[in-house]
């Protein structure tokens, strides 16, 4: 239970705070979720290395977060039924992934 809220995709949530890259991976998600996006598309949005996006877009496709279609010379990805029927509760977990960035630049390092 966090903040009075309970996580019951617990894959989800491992994923995107259970992890160094889940920022990145959250970002993701958030760009696919607009639109169907292939990889170097999705480099440039979001000035990331075309390796690192494979990385992640491979992570998410194993978790079955993401749907990886070919499309002519392109594979596209999409967001799969999986991450649609759990929207709630990835917008909730992205909420407190972008809190518990808040808190950490709120930390002593800070001027």
């Amino acid at each position: 239970m966090v903040d009075n809220f309970t996580i019951h995709d617990r894959e989800l949530f491992n994923l995107l705070l259970g992890r160094p890259g889940g920022k990145t991976t959250t970002n993701i998600l958030n760009e696919i979720l607009i639109q169907p996006r292939n990889a170097n598309q999705l480099s440039n949005i979001l000035h990331l290395d075309y390796k690192t996006i494979l990385y992640h877009m491979n992570i998410l496709c194993n978790h079955e977060y993401v749907i990886k279609e070919k499309f002519d010379n392109f594979y596209w990805y999409q967001p799969s039924d999986k991450l649609i029927s759990n929207l709630e509760e990835y917008n909730l977990i992205k909420n407190m992934q972008e809190s518990l960035t808040h808190k950490a630049g709120d930390g002593p390092h800070k001027i």
